[in-house]
């Protein structure tokens, strides 16, 4: 299972990855959990290369993102785990490195103002508790927050093309791929 951020969302999604021995990442593989159709699972995760059913065994793991970036290598000793040994590798510093990695990614974005995160983060709270106590009451403000949301994003898309900026400049500004920019960026111009 990968990790994820609410913000970035598949756009950087992480997993600890399975490393060769001559340093390359091993394709991923498909397993079949027998259980009708969609049962079959595409999987790069360190785990799944083990050596057995012809898949090539890992000889290290480190964090990959679904962005590209990859850390450092860390060893398995295979002959160091009992019983085969999945449950006792260490996956914990390849979560440490994508961590770092979205706080990098995090940095690079473009900040909210204080006023406005803050106005955000009370939001939420107070949406919160209503949803709690009075559901319908929620239910007409978040209808509310979608008109804003929707004539506040067409404004800022046209802003954006105006502008001239490329995808790859949203991407880095939203923390997001460049398709995934293109995407919200449709998405809004689409709303009016």
């Amino acid at each position: 299972m990968g990790w994820i951020t609410e913000e970035f969302g598949d756009s950087h999604e992480g997993i600890t990855g399975a490393v060769c021995a001559d340093g390359h990442e091993p394709k991923p593989v498909y397993l079949d959990f027998g259980s009708g159709s969609g049962s079959v699972h595409e999987t790069s995760e360190w785990w799944a290369y083990n050596g057995e059913l012809n898949r090539p065994r890992a000889a290290a793991v480190r964090a990959a993102c679904a962005c590209g970036w990859r850390g450092p290598d860390y060893p398995i000793a295979w002959d160091e785990l009992p019983d085969g040994g999945l449950n006792d590798v260490d996956t914990s510093g390849p979560y440490r490195d994508w961590s770092g990695h979205i706080a990098t990614v995090d940095r690079r974005t473009v900040p909210l103002p204080a006023e406005v995160a803050e106005a955000i983060e009370r939001l939420d709270e107070q949406l919160t508790t209503l949803a709690e106590q009075a559901p319908v009451a929620a239910l007409r403000a978040a209808a509310a927050l979608e008109r804003i949301t929707a004539a506040v994003g067409l404004e800022a898309a046209h802003a954006v093309q105006a502008d001239e900026l490329s995808f790859d400049t949203i991407a880095t500004a939203l923390g997001i791929s460049p398709q995934a920019a293109r995407s919200r960026l449709t998405r809004y111009l689409l709303t009016h």
